[in-house]
């Protein structure tokens, strides 16, 4: 199995405002557990807010702060 590693601290060292997630429409599953991981008590602080996009199921929105 193939591992992908999506380090936040990386977008706040580059200052990147906006990172985008495509877990893909599928049956939610992989949606729901970036939400879940997003939401952990030491990655929460690392942003501004999660944006669930209405015209896309698939895509999440990931803003920060600067």
């Amino acid at each position: 199995m193939a591992k992908l590693t999506l380090d936040l601290h990386d977008a706040l060292d580059k200052k990147i405002a906006l990172v985008e997630i495509i877990p893909g429409k599928g049956s939610g599953v992989l949606k729901e557990r970036v939400l879940k991981f997003l939401q952990q008590k030491h990655i929460k602080p690392l942003y501004h807010r999660v944006e669930k996009d209405s015209k896309n199921f698939g895509r999440i929105f990931v803003h920060f702060r600067f």
